[in-house]
């Protein structure tokens, strides 16, 4: 289990959640590469000595660049609930990202429509509705600089395909390593500095308030940041 050796972030009997690396899947796809659900399985198999398949509920996902917290549902019921709590639109996730360049205005609002491209897997955000258009919402602050890149703190108000990367893109800015929406380089490790630093809900099953917080992937220029704030 040294994979998952102090990225659990929070573990009860209805819910465990994960510090997600960048490059990580969170399920299968067709590349058939091995995901944090069969690390999280096999964790849950070994720590309970659990026999034959093991219950795990997927009630939201990362983009596999992204970094930060993905919540898992031990049962069924918590999943239900899970999925309830996220279209209800009760769930407060906050995001961090590493842009290129300053925003006009330190803080504010940015409202787009995304047009998602299936084919190519990525989403286009207009700034006028537009047919099969979905309305996207993000607000976003500046909370540290550096010579070159500036660390922005997103409050997602809807879950759109890739939004916080297209809704950036379509005002001119580009996270760091986001080869796909504009950013010239990779990244070393194949991720982005986009990391899903907070989420804040009511428990599902035990309906306490619960926030729970990711560190960011340790690298000198998160740890730059890191010592700003």
């Amino acid at each position: 289990m040294e994979q998952l050796e102090g990225r659990i972030l929070y573990e009860d009997n209805h819910l465990i959640v994960v510090n997600k690396r960048g490059g990580e899947l969170v399920q299968g796809d067709k590349t058939g590469d091995r995901t944090l659900a069969d690390l999280v399985k096999e964790y849950l198999k070994v720590t309970y000595n659990k026999k034959g398949n093991v219950y795990l509920g997927i009630p939201h996902r990362l983009d596999r660049p992204t970094s930060g917290l993905v919540i898992f549902a031990k049962t069924e019921k918590a999943l239900v609930r899970m999925n309830e709590l996220f279209k209800g639109n009760t769930v407060k996730k906050t995001y961090w990202a590493i842009v290129d360049k300053v925003p006009n205005e330190t803080e504010g609002t940015l409202l787009h429509y995304i047009i998602r491209d299936t084919k190519a897997n990525k989403s286009v955000a207009l700034p006028v509705e537009k047919q099969k258009g979905k309305l996207a919402k993000l607000d976003y602050r500046l909370i540290a600089a550096s010579k070159t890149y500036y660390l922005l703190e997103v409050q997602l108000h809807t879950g759109r395909h890739h939004q916080i990367r297209a809704q950036f893109a379509a005002i001119g800015l580009h996270i760091k390593g986001d080869l796909k929406y504009g950013f010239p380089r990779s990244n070393p490790d194949g991720g982005i500095c986009l990391h899903a630093r907070s989420i804040s809900f009511v428990h599902p099953v035990r309906k306490e308030e619960l926030t729970i917080v990711a560190d960011p992937p340790q690298d000198t220029l998160w740890d730059a940041f890191l010592s700003q704030l």
